[in-house]
């Protein structure tokens, strides 16, 4: 209700409802504006303007046919182009389409606080001067192909239905701080300049697929409530780029430069990505904040859109990726996949990270019960044991093809080799547990490797589980006690003797031992807590101390002998599985 700067033209003015009447900016030497001119004033006024001329209709309520007939008054006779000098159409009015299509700017453009009530179109415009269209108001707008040469500002401005900006070049500073679209597309853009989306918010999707970053510093804080598209974009300079947001695609991405990716919500797929920089991707914990108009003073972006959802990262793809220059901190890996990926041993995995585990409990494989190794696997081992007809793991989703043992084993021995590189020997423990598991179970391997894998499997766990081992260790010590108290250790003590023979006036006495007697009678009876001792005794000595001063029987012998062979080397399994869940 208040007038505005500039001289205006009061139609429609009254003392009650509306003092200032039109705000149309007045036409000169007339005292009203376009929309209210007399039908010969118009077309006088249209008639003295030509290619080149300023345009000045601040606040004017604007038709189709109007504007239709103010830029064909400009337009070159050669070239059927508008040209327009100084453009100045703040808070003015577009009533239908506004057609702008092909229109040369060739100063400042103002479309401050403009509303556009149907369809705008600025497809293959050109802007050679800067241009503002900070807190305008769209419906559907498309910008396709459109030149800005100088800076822009959309600042504020609300995009009610779809806006498009495909192909569109910017030379310098734009600008889209507290900007609010409904879905964004900016496919092919090219921004030469700065780029500013801070407090930037689309209510479905964003597509930057295609463009180009050439100077860009920092992109966001942004809010997307579906997803942001940065496939085939290319970021010439460092950048830091912060978005809540459900999905961002960064497939045949191309990072130039140093880049930073602080994000919330997000799943992030980066099949087919460029890294000749160090690319970080990490977690935000904390809402983002938006500078206010106050000096120095801030406020949170508001995520409504995501209530209830876990603000943590999720990488879903890192196919055909050279991850060299790549570090993945506080994410979740769960669905990652890793086929085609290279160098995975450079790949850094910092902070609390997440990996699929195997189905908790006991599970039937056939008749026989089976409860799987609790540790980290990749995405695509639970896929290719899905495929196997194994229950309870996490099948390929639709599309995604089931990776090979080979592929999987090269996976995980890479990413083994990143971890024990880094000094993290106890993580890096599951993924040598699980390249062992794709050798043994990979049928172009010779069947003695597989078979002697097996072996090692099922006996400590690779040499990474000490309770298997340890298991194993205790059954053959008790087998072997048995077997001493039924047939090893002799019936009686063997004693010393001495035998004299007397030769002339020389008396020979060599000295002997009986040989050991086997124990006779019910097997029962001889369970005694005498015997068990004594078993007990030799077993001990034989696995752990390597010795034995027991006579025993010739069964108990070759027992003793099994024995020492045997259960050292178990002991030595349990050792080292223990030893490699607490190295440094």
């Amino acid at each position: 209700m208040t007038a505005p700067p500039w001289p205006y033209c009061r139609h429609g003015s009254n003392s009650t409802d509306d003092a200032a009447g039109c705000r149309g900016r007045r036409v000169d030497p007339h005292d009203t504006c376009l929309e209210h001119l007399a039908d010969g004033q118009r077309g006088s006024y249209l008639a003295q303007l030509g290619p080149g001329s300023d345009l000045d209709h601040r606040g004017t309520s604007i038709t189709e046919s109007l504007l239709g007939a103010l830029l064909d008054a400009v337009r070159d006779p050669g070239t059927r182009q508008a040209l327009v000098g100084t453009a100045r159409f703040e808070a003015a009015r577009f009533v239908g389409d506004a057609d702008f299509n092909g229109v040369c700017f060739g100063n400042e453009v103002g479309f401050e606080q403009a509303v556009f009530l149907g369809t705008t179109r600025f497809v293959g415009s050109e802007f050679k001067g800067d241009a503002s269209f900070e807190r305008a108001r769209f419906c559907g707008a498309q910008f396709r192909g459109a030149v800005f040469e100088k800076s822009v500002w959309f600042g504020e401005a609300q995009f009610t239905d779809d806006v498009r900006f495909d192909g569109a070049r910017f030379s310098e500073h734009v600008r889209f701080r507290l900007t609010h679209f409904r879905n964004g597309a900016f496919d092919g853009v090219q921004f030469s300049g700065s780029v500013d989306f801070q407090g930037a918010r689309f209510f479905g999707c964003a597509w930057f697929d295609g463009a180009r970053f050439e100077s860009a510093s920092r992109l966001g804080p942004l809010v997307c409530e579906e997803a942001v598209d940065l496939s085939a974009v290319l970021f010439a300079a460092p950048v830091v780029i912060e978005a809540a947001t459900r999905r961002l695609w960064c497939i045949r991405t191309e990072w130039a430069a140093r880049a930073s990716l602080r994000l919330r919500y997000a799943t992030v797929d980066l099949s087919d990505a460029v890294l000749a920089y160090p690319l970080i991707i990490t977690i935000r914990a904390t809402p983002f904040t938006e500078r206010t108009g106050v000096e120095g003073s801030e406020e949170v972006l508001e995520e409504g859109a995501f209530d209830g959802s876990a603000s943590g990262v999720r990488i879903a793809s890192l196919q055909g990726v050279d991850a060299a220059h790549l570090v993945l901190q506080d994410v979740d890996m769960t669905p990652c996949l890793l086929s085609d990926a290279v160098h995975l041993d450079q790949l850094r995995l910092e902070g609390e990270y997440l990996l699929a585990l195997p189905p908790a409990g006991l599970r039937r494989r056939g008749l026989l019960p089976v409860r799987w190794t609790s540790r980290r696997t990749l995405a695509e081992e639970q896929h290719w044991r899905a495929a196997r007809g194994w229950n309870a793991w996490t099948a390929a989703p639709t599309g995604v093809e089931v990776a090979g043992t080979a592929g999987l084993a090269a996976a995980y021995r890479q990413l083994r080799k990143s971890f024990e590189d880094s000094k993290n020997e106890p993580d890096a423990s599951d993924f040598y547990y699980g390249e062992m598991e794709m050798r043994r179970h990979d049928t172009k391997r010779p069947r003695a490797e597989r078979s002697l894998l097996s072996v090692y499997w099922a006996v400590s766990g690779y040499g990474l589980r000490a309770s298997r081992a340890f298991g194993w260790l205790l059954g053959s010590m008790a087998v072997t006690v048995l077997v001493m108290m039924l047939w090893g250790v002799p019936k009686e003590v063997t004693k010393s003797e001495s035998r004299g023979q007397l030769i002339g006036q020389n008396l020979l006495m060599p000295n002997g031992t009986t040989d050991p007697v086997a124990p006779d009678g019910a097997l029962g009876r001889r369970l005694t807590s005498q015997r068990f001792e004594k078993s007990m005794r030799v077993v001990i000595n034989s696995a752990v101390f390597r010795s034995s001063s027991q006579d025993l029987t010739t069964v108990g012998t070759y027992a003793e002998m099994l024995s020492r062979l045997v259960e050292p080397a178990l002991l030595g399994l349990a050792a080292l599985a223990a030893r490699g869940r607490v190295k440094r």
